[in-house]
Protein backbone atom coordinates (compact mmCIF):
# COMPACT_ATOMS: atom_id res chain seq x y z
CA UNK A 1 0.00 0.00 0.00
CA UNK A 2 2.68 2.47 0.99
CA UNK A 3 4.70 1.43 -2.07
CA UNK A 4 1.78 2.43 -4.32
CA UNK A 5 1.38 5.77 -2.57
CA UNK A 6 5.12 6.47 -2.82
CA UNK A 7 4.98 5.50 -6.50
CA UNK A 8 2.15 7.98 -7.05
CA UNK A 9 4.04 10.70 -5.20
CA UNK A 10 7.05 10.19 -7.49
CA UNK A 11 4.70 10.31 -10.47
CA UNK A 12 3.50 13.79 -9.46
CA UNK A 13 5.44 16.84 -10.55
CA UNK A 14 7.23 18.85 -7.87
CA UNK A 15 4.51 21.46 -7.36
CA UNK A 16 1.71 18.92 -6.89
CA UNK A 17 3.94 16.67 -4.80
CA UNK A 18 4.30 19.58 -2.40
CA UNK A 19 0.51 19.88 -2.26
CA UNK A 20 0.15 16.22 -1.30
CA UNK A 21 2.95 16.48 1.25
CA UNK A 22 1.38 19.60 2.71
CA UNK A 23 -2.02 17.90 2.84
CA UNK A 24 -0.53 15.02 4.84
CA UNK A 25 1.08 17.43 7.30
CA UNK A 26 -2.19 19.33 7.70
CA UNK A 27 -3.91 15.93 7.97
CA UNK A 28 -1.88 15.21 11.10
CA UNK A 29 -3.32 18.34 12.70
CA UNK A 30 -6.74 17.23 11.51
CA UNK A 31 -6.24 13.94 13.34
CA UNK A 32 -5.24 15.84 16.48
CA UNK A 33 -8.40 17.91 16.30
CA UNK A 34 -10.48 14.76 15.80
CA UNK A 35 -8.80 13.15 18.80
CA UNK A 36 -9.81 16.13 20.93
CA UNK A 37 -13.37 14.83 20.79
CA UNK A 38 -12.32 12.05 23.13
CA UNK A 39 -10.81 14.59 25.50
CA UNK A 40 -14.06 16.60 25.45
CA UNK A 41 -16.10 13.47 26.23
CA UNK A 42 -13.68 12.48 29.00
CA UNK A 43 -13.88 15.91 30.67
CA UNK A 44 -17.68 15.88 30.61
CA UNK A 45 -18.07 12.30 31.88
CA UNK A 46 -15.52 12.72 34.65
CA UNK A 47 -17.26 15.90 35.74
CA UNK A 48 -20.73 14.35 35.74
CA UNK A 49 -19.77 11.01 37.32
CA UNK A 50 -17.38 12.61 39.81
CA UNK A 51 -20.04 15.05 41.00
CA UNK A 52 -22.59 12.23 41.33
CA UNK A 53 -20.26 10.00 43.35
CA UNK A 54 -19.16 12.79 45.67
CA UNK A 55 -22.70 14.17 46.00
CA UNK A 56 -21.61 17.61 44.92
CA UNK A 57 -23.40 19.88 42.45
CA UNK A 58 -22.17 19.65 38.85
CA UNK A 59 -19.79 22.52 38.13
CA UNK A 60 -20.66 24.79 35.20
CA UNK A 61 -17.01 25.31 34.35
CA UNK A 62 -16.77 21.62 33.42
CA UNK A 63 -19.48 22.13 30.80
CA UNK A 64 -17.70 25.19 29.41
CA UNK A 65 -14.34 23.38 29.33
CA UNK A 66 -15.84 20.41 27.50
CA UNK A 67 -17.71 22.76 25.18
CA UNK A 68 -14.51 24.74 24.46
CA UNK A 69 -12.54 21.58 23.67
CA UNK A 70 -15.33 20.34 21.39
CA UNK A 71 -15.48 23.72 19.59
CA UNK A 72 -11.74 23.66 19.01
CA UNK A 73 -12.06 20.09 17.72
CA UNK A 74 -14.94 20.89 15.35
CA UNK A 75 -13.62 24.23 14.03
CA UNK A 76 -10.06 22.99 13.72
CA UNK A 77 -11.28 19.79 12.05
CA UNK A 78 -13.38 21.72 9.53
CA UNK A 79 -10.52 24.05 8.60
CA UNK A 80 -7.86 21.35 8.34
CA UNK A 81 -10.19 18.98 6.47
CA UNK A 82 -10.99 21.71 3.96
CA UNK A 83 -7.30 22.48 3.43
CA UNK A 84 -6.35 18.82 3.01
CA UNK A 85 -9.28 18.18 0.67
CA UNK A 86 -8.49 21.22 -1.49
CA UNK A 87 -4.78 20.45 -1.73
CA UNK A 88 -5.36 16.79 -2.48
CA UNK A 89 -7.99 17.56 -5.12
CA UNK A 90 -5.76 20.17 -6.75
CA UNK A 91 -2.75 17.86 -6.57
CA UNK A 92 -4.61 14.86 -8.00
CA UNK A 93 -6.45 16.56 -10.84
CA UNK A 94 -3.58 18.88 -11.80
CA UNK A 95 -1.17 15.97 -11.83
CA UNK A 96 -3.38 14.10 -14.29
CA UNK A 97 -3.91 17.21 -16.41
CA UNK A 98 -0.17 17.86 -16.52
CA UNK A 99 0.57 14.22 -17.33
CA UNK A 100 -1.92 14.28 -20.19
CA UNK A 101 -0.08 17.29 -21.63
CA UNK A 102 3.28 15.63 -20.98
CA UNK A 103 2.15 12.44 -22.74
CA UNK A 104 0.85 14.48 -25.69
CA UNK A 105 4.17 16.32 -25.93
CA UNK A 106 6.08 13.05 -25.65
CA UNK A 107 4.00 11.45 -28.41
CA UNK A 108 5.07 14.27 -30.75
CA UNK A 109 8.64 13.04 -30.61
CA UNK A 110 8.11 9.30 -30.81
CA UNK A 111 8.92 7.57 -34.09
CA UNK A 112 5.88 7.08 -36.30
CA UNK A 113 6.42 3.33 -36.00
CA UNK A 114 5.11 3.47 -32.44
CA UNK A 115 1.70 4.52 -33.68
CA UNK A 116 1.65 1.63 -36.14
CA UNK A 117 2.46 -0.87 -33.40
CA UNK A 118 -0.01 0.41 -30.83
CA UNK A 119 -3.73 0.76 -31.20
CA UNK A 120 -5.41 4.13 -31.03
CA UNK A 121 -7.64 2.67 -28.33
CA UNK A 122 -4.67 1.92 -26.07
CA UNK A 123 -3.26 5.46 -26.34
CA UNK A 124 -6.68 7.03 -25.96
CA UNK A 125 -7.49 4.87 -22.94
CA UNK A 126 -4.31 5.89 -21.11
CA UNK A 127 -4.91 9.60 -21.70
CA UNK A 128 -8.62 9.45 -20.90
CA UNK A 129 -9.95 6.59 -18.76
CA UNK A 130 -6.69 5.68 -17.06
CA UNK A 131 -5.66 9.22 -16.16
CA UNK A 132 -9.23 10.06 -15.17
CA UNK A 133 -9.23 7.07 -12.81
CA UNK A 134 -5.88 8.07 -11.38
CA UNK A 135 -7.16 11.61 -10.79
CA UNK A 136 -10.43 10.52 -9.18
CA UNK A 137 -9.18 7.52 -7.25
CA UNK A 138 -5.87 9.02 -6.15
CA UNK A 139 -7.54 12.10 -4.74
CA UNK A 140 -10.02 10.06 -2.69
CA UNK A 141 -7.74 7.14 -1.81
CA UNK A 142 -4.87 9.30 -0.62
CA UNK A 143 -7.24 11.44 1.40
CA UNK A 144 -9.24 8.59 2.95
CA UNK A 145 -6.51 5.98 3.42
CA UNK A 146 -3.94 8.31 4.90
CA UNK A 147 -6.47 10.13 7.03
CA UNK A 148 -7.88 6.86 8.36
CA UNK A 149 -4.42 5.62 9.26
CA UNK A 150 -3.45 8.94 10.84
CA UNK A 151 -6.64 9.27 12.88
CA UNK A 152 -6.51 5.72 14.20
CA UNK A 153 -2.76 5.72 14.84
CA UNK A 154 -2.92 8.97 16.78
CA UNK A 155 -5.84 7.73 18.93
CA UNK A 156 -3.97 4.51 19.70
CA UNK A 157 -0.93 6.52 20.77
CA UNK A 158 -3.13 8.67 23.03
CA UNK A 159 -4.71 5.53 24.50
CA UNK A 160 -1.30 4.29 25.60
CA UNK A 161 -1.05 7.38 27.79
CA UNK A 162 -4.63 6.87 29.00
CA UNK A 163 -4.66 3.10 29.63
CA UNK A 164 -2.08 0.86 28.03
CA UNK A 165 -4.27 -2.24 28.37
CA UNK A 166 -7.06 -0.74 26.26
CA UNK A 167 -4.44 0.54 23.80
CA UNK A 168 -3.13 -3.01 23.29
CA UNK A 169 -6.67 -4.29 22.64
CA UNK A 170 -7.22 -1.57 20.05
CA UNK A 171 -3.77 -2.17 18.51
CA UNK A 172 -4.58 -5.87 18.11
CA UNK A 173 -7.85 -4.96 16.38
CA UNK A 174 -5.96 -2.57 14.14
CA UNK A 175 -3.53 -5.35 13.18
CA UNK A 176 -6.34 -7.77 12.30
CA UNK A 177 -8.06 -5.03 10.29
CA UNK A 178 -4.91 -4.37 8.23
CA UNK A 179 -4.42 -8.12 7.71
CA UNK A 180 -7.93 -8.40 6.23
CA UNK A 181 -7.31 -5.23 4.22
CA UNK A 182 -4.22 -6.90 2.72
CA UNK A 183 -6.44 -9.70 1.43
CA UNK A 184 -8.75 -7.13 -0.16
CA UNK A 185 -5.86 -5.53 -2.03
CA UNK A 186 -4.63 -8.93 -3.18
CA UNK A 187 -8.16 -9.89 -4.28
CA UNK A 188 -8.37 -6.97 -6.70
CA UNK A 189 -4.74 -7.10 -7.86
CA UNK A 190 -5.32 -9.11 -11.04
CA UNK A 191 -8.83 -7.87 -11.71
CA UNK A 192 -7.57 -4.27 -11.68
CA UNK A 193 -5.22 -5.09 -14.55
CA UNK A 194 -8.15 -6.73 -16.38
CA UNK A 195 -10.24 -3.58 -15.85
CA UNK A 196 -7.56 -1.33 -17.35
CA UNK A 197 -7.16 -3.79 -20.27
CA UNK A 198 -10.91 -3.93 -20.92
CA UNK A 199 -11.14 -0.12 -20.74
CA UNK A 200 -8.60 0.13 -23.55
CA UNK A 201 -10.28 -2.63 -25.57
CA UNK A 202 -13.68 -0.95 -25.29
CA UNK A 203 -12.39 2.44 -26.43
CA UNK A 204 -10.46 0.83 -29.28
CA UNK A 205 -13.48 -1.13 -30.49
CA UNK A 206 -15.79 1.91 -30.26
CA UNK A 207 -13.32 4.03 -32.26
CA UNK A 208 -12.89 1.25 -34.83
CA UNK A 209 -16.65 0.86 -35.20
CA UNK A 210 -17.28 4.59 -35.63
CA UNK A 211 -14.33 5.19 -37.98
CA UNK A 212 -15.25 2.22 -40.11
CA UNK A 213 -19.01 2.72 -40.11
CA UNK A 214 -19.09 3.35 -43.87
CA UNK A 215 -17.40 -0.01 -44.59
CA UNK A 216 -19.58 -1.73 -42.03
CA UNK A 217 -22.71 -0.51 -43.83
CA UNK A 218 -21.34 -1.06 -47.33
CA UNK A 219 -20.44 -4.69 -46.67
CA UNK A 220 -23.44 -5.43 -44.48
CA UNK A 221 -21.25 -6.17 -41.47
CA UNK A 222 -23.49 -4.39 -39.00
CA UNK A 223 -24.47 -7.56 -37.18
CA UNK A 224 -20.91 -8.87 -36.93
CA UNK A 225 -19.36 -5.56 -35.90
CA UNK A 226 -22.16 -4.82 -33.48
CA UNK A 227 -21.68 -8.23 -31.93
CA UNK A 228 -17.94 -7.64 -31.51
CA UNK A 229 -18.58 -4.24 -29.93
CA UNK A 230 -21.26 -5.67 -27.65
CA UNK A 231 -18.94 -8.48 -26.59
CA UNK A 232 -16.22 -6.01 -25.58
CA UNK A 233 -18.71 -3.86 -23.67
CA UNK A 234 -20.17 -6.94 -22.00
CA UNK A 235 -16.71 -8.20 -21.02
CA UNK A 236 -15.89 -4.86 -19.40
CA UNK A 237 -19.22 -4.93 -17.54
CA UNK A 238 -18.47 -8.42 -16.22
CA UNK A 239 -15.00 -7.30 -15.14
CA UNK A 240 -16.43 -4.36 -13.19
CA UNK A 241 -19.04 -6.61 -11.55
CA UNK A 242 -16.36 -9.17 -10.75
CA UNK A 243 -14.23 -6.49 -9.11
CA UNK A 244 -17.14 -5.39 -6.93
CA UNK A 245 -18.04 -8.98 -6.02
CA UNK A 246 -14.49 -9.65 -4.93
CA UNK A 247 -14.36 -6.49 -2.83
CA UNK A 248 -17.77 -6.71 -1.14
CA UNK A 249 -17.19 -9.92 0.95
CA UNK A 250 -13.76 -8.81 2.14
CA UNK A 251 -15.08 -5.30 2.77
CA UNK A 252 -17.85 -6.76 4.93
CA UNK A 253 -15.34 -8.86 6.89
CA UNK A 254 -13.19 -5.76 7.28
CA UNK A 255 -16.20 -3.83 8.61
CA UNK A 256 -17.02 -6.70 10.96
CA UNK A 257 -13.46 -6.67 12.33
CA UNK A 258 -13.73 -2.93 12.98
CA UNK A 259 -17.03 -3.36 14.80
CA UNK A 260 -15.78 -6.35 16.81
CA UNK A 261 -12.70 -4.37 17.79
CA UNK A 262 -15.00 -1.71 19.19
CA UNK A 263 -17.01 -4.38 21.01
CA UNK A 264 -13.77 -5.85 22.42
CA UNK A 265 -12.81 -2.41 23.63
CA UNK A 266 -16.21 -2.07 25.39
CA UNK A 267 -16.08 -5.55 26.99
CA UNK A 268 -12.50 -5.06 28.16
CA UNK A 269 -13.29 -1.67 29.66
CA UNK A 270 -16.33 -3.07 31.52
CA UNK A 271 -14.22 -6.00 32.80
CA UNK A 272 -11.55 -3.68 34.12
CA UNK A 273 -14.20 -1.51 35.77
CA UNK A 274 -15.89 -4.48 37.42
CA UNK A 275 -12.50 -5.78 38.54
CA UNK A 276 -11.88 -2.43 40.18
CA UNK A 277 -8.86 -1.52 38.03
CA UNK A 278 -10.56 1.22 36.00
CA UNK A 279 -12.56 4.21 37.21
CA UNK A 280 -16.20 4.48 36.20
CA UNK A 281 -15.59 7.77 34.35
CA UNK A 282 -12.73 6.23 32.37
CA UNK A 283 -14.84 3.17 31.56
CA UNK A 284 -17.70 5.38 30.34
CA UNK A 285 -15.22 7.37 28.21
CA UNK A 286 -13.93 4.15 26.62
CA UNK A 287 -17.47 3.00 25.90
CA UNK A 288 -18.22 6.22 24.02
CA UNK A 289 -14.88 6.15 22.19
CA UNK A 290 -15.43 2.58 21.00
CA UNK A 291 -18.17 3.85 18.68
CA UNK A 292 -15.97 6.43 16.94
CA UNK A 293 -12.55 4.77 17.00
CA UNK A 294 -12.56 2.82 13.71
CA UNK A 295 -14.86 5.03 11.63
CA UNK A 296 -12.07 6.78 9.69
CA UNK A 297 -10.02 3.60 9.37
CA UNK A 298 -12.98 1.64 8.00
CA UNK A 299 -13.68 4.28 5.35
CA UNK A 300 -10.01 4.43 4.36
CA UNK A 301 -9.77 0.65 4.28
CA UNK A 302 -12.55 0.40 1.71
CA UNK A 303 -10.78 2.93 -0.53
CA UNK A 304 -7.45 1.12 -0.20
CA UNK A 305 -8.79 -1.56 -2.56
CA UNK A 306 -8.61 1.05 -5.31
CA UNK A 307 -4.92 1.70 -4.77
CA UNK A 308 -4.15 -1.05 -7.28
CA UNK A 309 -5.93 1.01 -9.95
CA UNK A 310 -3.61 3.92 -9.16
CA UNK A 311 -0.60 1.62 -9.37
CA UNK A 312 -1.55 0.23 -12.79
CA UNK A 313 -2.56 3.66 -14.13
CA UNK A 314 0.73 5.21 -13.06
CA UNK A 315 2.63 2.27 -14.56
CA UNK A 316 0.87 2.57 -17.93
CA UNK A 317 1.39 6.33 -18.12
CA UNK A 318 5.02 5.98 -17.05
CA UNK A 319 5.51 3.28 -19.69
CA UNK A 320 4.48 5.70 -22.45
CA UNK A 321 6.60 8.51 -21.00
CA UNK A 322 9.62 6.19 -20.77
CA UNK A 323 9.41 5.13 -24.42
CA UNK A 324 12.64 6.22 -26.12
CA UNK A 325 11.86 9.41 -27.99
CA UNK A 326 13.82 10.56 -30.97
CA UNK A 327 16.78 12.75 -30.06
CA UNK A 328 15.16 16.18 -30.18
CA UNK A 329 17.81 18.11 -28.28
CA UNK A 330 19.65 19.34 -31.35
CA UNK A 331 20.52 22.91 -32.18
CA UNK A 332 17.96 25.53 -33.05
CA UNK A 333 19.47 26.01 -36.51
CA UNK A 334 17.91 28.86 -38.48
CA UNK A 335 20.82 30.28 -40.50
CA UNK A 336 22.96 28.17 -42.84
CA UNK A 337 26.75 28.60 -42.58
CA UNK A 338 28.14 30.22 -45.72
CA UNK A 339 30.40 27.24 -46.49
CA UNK A 340 27.31 24.99 -46.77
CA UNK A 341 25.23 27.18 -49.08
CA UNK A 342 26.34 25.26 -52.20
CA UNK A 343 25.27 21.93 -50.71
CA UNK A 344 22.07 20.23 -51.96
CA UNK A 345 19.06 21.30 -49.94
CA UNK A 346 18.33 17.67 -49.03
CA UNK A 347 20.68 14.74 -49.36
CA UNK A 348 20.23 11.10 -48.40
CA UNK A 349 23.39 9.02 -48.19
CA UNK A 350 23.06 5.24 -48.27
CA UNK A 351 19.89 5.35 -46.14
CA UNK A 352 18.45 2.13 -44.76
CA UNK A 353 15.42 1.48 -42.60
CA UNK A 354 13.62 -1.62 -41.34
CA UNK A 355 10.27 -2.01 -39.66
CA UNK A 356 9.66 -5.08 -37.51
CA UNK A 357 12.82 -6.63 -38.99
CA UNK A 358 11.37 -6.16 -42.47
CA UNK A 359 13.65 -3.98 -44.58
CA UNK A 360 11.69 -1.13 -46.14
CA UNK A 361 14.49 1.15 -47.41
CA UNK A 362 17.70 -0.48 -48.55
CA UNK A 363 20.65 1.81 -49.34
CA UNK A 364 19.05 4.83 -51.05
CA UNK A 365 21.21 7.83 -51.92
CA UNK A 366 19.58 10.94 -53.40
CA UNK A 367 20.32 14.65 -53.77
CA UNK A 368 17.54 17.22 -54.07
CA UNK A 369 18.67 20.73 -55.10
CA UNK A 370 16.87 23.80 -53.81
CA UNK A 371 13.81 25.11 -55.71
CA UNK A 372 13.40 21.93 -57.74
CA UNK A 373 10.62 19.38 -58.03
CA UNK A 374 11.33 15.72 -57.34
CA UNK A 375 8.65 13.17 -58.18
CA UNK A 376 8.77 9.79 -56.46
CA UNK A 377 6.91 6.95 -58.13
CA UNK A 378 6.88 3.21 -57.96
CA UNK A 379 4.83 0.14 -57.09
CA UNK A 380 2.63 0.20 -54.01
CA UNK A 381 4.53 -0.89 -50.93
CA UNK A 382 7.88 -0.05 -52.49
CA UNK A 383 8.86 2.43 -49.76
CA UNK A 384 7.95 5.82 -51.27
CA UNK A 385 6.10 7.25 -48.26
CA UNK A 386 8.58 5.75 -45.80
CA UNK A 387 11.47 7.41 -47.64
CA UNK A 388 9.76 10.80 -47.46
CA UNK A 389 9.16 10.24 -43.75
CA UNK A 390 12.87 9.57 -43.31
CA UNK A 391 13.76 12.80 -45.13
CA UNK A 392 11.56 14.79 -42.76
CA UNK A 393 12.60 12.67 -39.76
CA UNK A 394 9.21 11.24 -38.92
CA UNK A 395 11.40 8.17 -38.42
CA UNK A 396 15.12 7.95 -37.77
CA UNK A 397 17.20 6.03 -40.30
CA UNK A 398 18.75 2.76 -39.16
CA UNK A 399 21.83 3.25 -41.32
CA UNK A 400 23.14 6.11 -43.42
CA UNK A 401 22.43 9.80 -42.95
CA UNK A 402 20.00 12.46 -44.12
CA UNK A 403 21.27 16.02 -44.51
CA UNK A 404 19.35 19.28 -44.70
CA UNK A 405 21.44 22.15 -46.06
CA UNK A 406 24.56 20.09 -45.44
CA UNK A 407 23.73 19.46 -41.77
CA UNK A 408 22.62 16.08 -40.40
CA UNK A 409 18.89 16.27 -39.61
CA UNK A 410 19.68 14.76 -36.19
CA UNK A 411 21.70 17.88 -35.35
CA UNK A 412 18.56 20.02 -35.63
CA UNK A 413 16.12 20.33 -32.77
CA UNK A 414 12.84 18.74 -33.86
CA UNK A 415 11.00 22.06 -33.82
CA UNK A 416 13.73 23.78 -35.85
CA UNK A 417 13.70 20.91 -38.36
CA UNK A 418 9.92 20.98 -38.78
CA UNK A 419 9.94 24.67 -39.71
CA UNK A 420 11.55 23.57 -42.98
CA UNK A 421 8.77 21.18 -44.01
CA UNK A 422 5.11 21.50 -44.94
CA UNK A 423 3.01 18.46 -45.77
CA UNK A 424 -0.11 17.78 -47.78
CA UNK A 425 -1.19 14.18 -47.31
CA UNK A 426 -3.63 12.07 -49.25
CA UNK A 427 -5.80 11.65 -46.15
CA UNK A 428 -6.21 15.09 -44.62
CA UNK A 429 -7.01 15.47 -40.93
CA UNK A 430 -8.77 18.63 -39.82
CA UNK A 431 -9.43 19.39 -36.18
CA UNK A 432 -12.79 19.96 -34.55
CA UNK A 433 -12.42 23.73 -34.62
CA UNK A 434 -13.19 26.70 -36.82
CA UNK A 435 -11.96 26.72 -40.38
CA UNK A 436 -9.88 29.81 -39.57
CA UNK A 437 -8.07 28.02 -36.74
CA UNK A 438 -7.48 24.97 -38.92
CA UNK A 439 -5.83 27.19 -41.53
CA UNK A 440 -3.71 29.16 -39.05
CA UNK A 441 -2.50 25.94 -37.45
CA UNK A 442 1.10 26.74 -38.38
CA UNK A 443 0.76 30.34 -37.18
CA UNK A 444 -1.71 30.36 -34.26
CA UNK A 445 -1.46 34.13 -33.79
CA UNK A 446 -1.83 35.07 -37.46
CA UNK A 447 -4.37 37.83 -38.16
CA UNK A 448 -7.53 37.08 -40.11
CA UNK A 449 -6.21 38.96 -43.15
CA UNK A 450 -3.39 36.41 -43.55
CA UNK A 451 -5.84 33.53 -43.13
CA UNK A 452 -8.06 34.87 -45.90
CA UNK A 453 -5.06 35.56 -48.16
CA UNK A 454 -3.86 31.95 -47.72
CA UNK A 455 -7.38 30.65 -48.40
CA UNK A 456 -7.62 32.64 -51.61
CA UNK A 457 -4.30 31.27 -52.84
CA UNK A 458 -5.51 27.77 -52.01
CA UNK A 459 -8.75 28.34 -53.96
CA UNK A 460 -10.96 27.72 -50.94
CA UNK A 461 -12.09 31.25 -50.06
CA UNK A 462 -15.18 30.96 -52.24
CA UNK A 463 -16.66 27.82 -50.68
CA UNK A 464 -15.70 28.95 -47.15
CA UNK A 465 -17.56 32.22 -47.65
CA UNK A 466 -20.72 30.27 -48.51
CA UNK A 467 -20.68 28.33 -45.24
CA UNK A 468 -23.15 29.40 -42.50
CA UNK A 469 -20.53 31.19 -40.40
CA UNK A 470 -17.80 31.61 -42.98
CA UNK A 471 -14.34 31.22 -41.49
CA UNK A 472 -15.88 30.82 -38.03
CA UNK A 473 -17.74 27.68 -39.09
CA UNK A 474 -16.81 24.80 -36.82
CA UNK A 475 -16.10 21.69 -38.85
CA UNK A 476 -16.55 18.15 -37.59
CA UNK A 477 -13.66 16.12 -36.23
CA UNK A 478 -11.41 15.05 -39.08
CA UNK A 479 -13.20 17.46 -41.41
CA UNK A 480 -16.06 15.02 -41.90
CA UNK A 481 -18.48 17.82 -42.84
CA UNK A 482 -16.39 18.81 -45.90
CA UNK A 483 -15.73 17.06 -49.19
CA UNK A 484 -12.35 15.48 -49.94
CA UNK A 485 -11.35 18.29 -52.29
CA UNK A 486 -12.38 20.96 -49.79
CA UNK A 487 -10.34 19.31 -47.06
CA UNK A 488 -7.33 19.10 -49.37
CA UNK A 489 -7.52 22.79 -50.23
CA UNK A 490 -7.81 23.78 -46.57
CA UNK A 491 -4.73 21.68 -45.82
CA UNK A 492 -2.93 23.48 -48.66
CA UNK A 493 -4.01 26.83 -47.18
CA UNK A 494 -2.55 25.62 -43.89
CA UNK A 495 0.72 24.77 -45.63
CA UNK A 496 0.76 28.16 -47.38
CA UNK A 497 0.39 29.82 -43.97
CA UNK A 498 3.35 27.85 -42.62
CA UNK A 499 5.45 28.99 -45.61
CA UNK A 500 8.13 26.33 -45.28
CA UNK A 501 10.84 26.05 -47.95
CA UNK A 502 10.18 22.32 -48.55
CA UNK A 503 6.77 20.93 -49.56
CA UNK A 504 6.04 17.20 -49.40
CA UNK A 505 2.94 16.12 -51.34
CA UNK A 506 1.94 12.55 -50.58
CA UNK A 507 -0.52 11.62 -53.37
CA UNK A 508 -2.42 14.82 -52.61
CA UNK A 509 -4.57 14.52 -55.75
CA UNK A 510 -5.21 10.79 -55.64
CA UNK A 511 -8.80 10.85 -54.42
CA UNK A 512 -10.03 14.14 -55.84
CA UNK A 513 -12.99 14.26 -58.21
CA UNK A 514 -12.61 16.03 -61.59
CA UNK A 515 -14.75 19.00 -60.48
CA UNK A 516 -12.29 19.80 -57.68
CA UNK A 517 -9.12 18.83 -59.51
CA UNK A 518 -8.66 22.17 -61.33
CA UNK A 519 -8.98 24.19 -58.12
CA UNK A 520 -6.74 21.76 -56.30
CA UNK A 521 -4.02 21.92 -58.96
CA UNK A 522 -4.17 25.73 -58.90
CA UNK A 523 -3.84 25.62 -55.11
CA UNK A 524 -0.85 23.29 -55.33
CA UNK A 525 0.75 25.53 -57.95
CA UNK A 526 0.36 28.52 -55.60
CA UNK A 527 1.75 26.51 -52.69
CA UNK A 528 4.83 25.31 -54.54
CA UNK A 529 5.97 28.62 -56.02
CA UNK A 530 9.69 29.11 -55.37
CA UNK A 531 9.70 26.03 -53.13
CA UNK A 532 11.50 22.71 -53.13
CA UNK A 533 8.85 20.10 -53.88
CA UNK A 534 8.92 16.38 -53.18
CA UNK A 535 5.83 14.65 -54.51
CA UNK A 536 4.57 11.11 -54.37
CA UNK A 537 2.17 10.88 -57.28
CA UNK A 538 0.42 8.45 -59.60
CA UNK A 539 -0.98 10.97 -62.09
CA UNK A 540 1.00 11.49 -65.26
CA UNK A 541 0.54 15.26 -65.51
CA UNK A 542 1.84 15.81 -61.98
CA UNK A 543 4.98 13.78 -62.68
CA UNK A 544 6.17 14.44 -66.22
CA UNK A 545 7.33 18.05 -65.64
CA UNK A 546 9.38 17.26 -62.52
CA UNK A 547 13.07 18.23 -62.52
CA UNK A 548 13.91 14.67 -61.54
CA UNK A 549 11.86 11.50 -61.25
CA UNK A 550 12.88 8.78 -58.83
CA UNK A 551 11.45 5.28 -59.17
CA UNK A 552 11.57 3.36 -55.89
CA UNK A 553 10.96 -0.37 -55.94
CA UNK A 554 11.56 -2.83 -53.09
CA UNK A 555 13.28 -0.17 -51.04
CA UNK A 556 15.84 0.77 -53.70
CA UNK A 557 16.10 3.38 -56.43
CA UNK A 558 15.34 1.38 -59.56
CA UNK A 559 15.42 4.29 -62.01
CA UNK A 560 16.22 7.99 -61.86
CA UNK A 561 16.12 10.81 -64.39
CA UNK A 562 13.78 13.06 -66.39
CA UNK A 563 10.55 11.96 -67.99
CA UNK A 564 11.73 11.48 -71.59
CA UNK A 565 14.90 9.63 -70.62
CA UNK A 566 13.05 7.25 -68.33
CA UNK A 567 10.39 6.50 -70.94
CA UNK A 568 13.14 5.41 -73.36
CA UNK A 569 14.53 2.95 -70.79
CA UNK A 570 11.40 0.79 -71.14
CA UNK A 571 11.52 -0.06 -67.46
CA UNK A 572 9.21 0.40 -64.47
CA UNK A 573 8.57 4.07 -65.23
CA UNK A 574 7.71 3.38 -68.86
CA UNK A 575 5.21 0.72 -67.79
CA UNK A 576 3.82 3.20 -65.25
CA UNK A 577 3.30 5.77 -68.02
CA UNK A 578 1.66 3.25 -70.32
CA UNK A 579 -0.76 2.18 -67.59
CA UNK A 580 -1.63 5.84 -66.86
CA UNK A 581 -2.29 6.51 -70.55
CA UNK A 582 -4.45 3.43 -70.82
CA UNK A 583 -6.45 4.49 -67.78
CA UNK A 584 -6.97 7.99 -69.17
CA UNK A 585 -8.18 6.58 -72.52
CA UNK A 586 -10.94 4.59 -70.87
CA UNK A 587 -14.39 5.87 -71.73
CA UNK A 588 -17.85 5.02 -70.51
Amino acid sequence: MFGTLIKFFKFCDEENRKKFTGSIIVGIFNSLFMALRIAAVAVMLRGVIGAAIEGKPFETKTIWLSFAIMCVSIIGGIITRKVTSMWQCEGGYRTCANKRIEIAEHLRYLPMGYFNENSLGEITSVTTNTMESVGDVATRAVMMVFQGLLDTSLIIVMLFFFDWRIALVVLAGFGVFEFVNLFMRLAVKKISADKIRDDAAEIGKVLEYIQGIAEVKAYNLIGKRSRELNEVIDRRKKTLVKMEMRCIPVSNIQSLVAKLSGVSMMITSLYFYLAGTMALADCATMLVCSFMLFNALEAGGNYSALLRTIDIGVTKATKILSLPAMDIDGKNITAVPSELKNQPLIEARDVGFAYDKRKIIDGISLSIPENTTTAIVGPSGGGKTTFCHLLSRFWDVDVGKVFLRGIDVKDYSMDALMTNFSFVFQNVYLFHDTIANNIRFGQPDAPMSKVIAAAKKACCHEFISKLPNGYDTVIGEGGASLSGGERQRISIARAIMKDSPIIILDEATANVDPENERDLMNAIEELTKEKTVIMIAHRLKTVRNADQIVVIDKGRIAEQGKHNALVKQKGIYARFIDSRKEAVSWKL
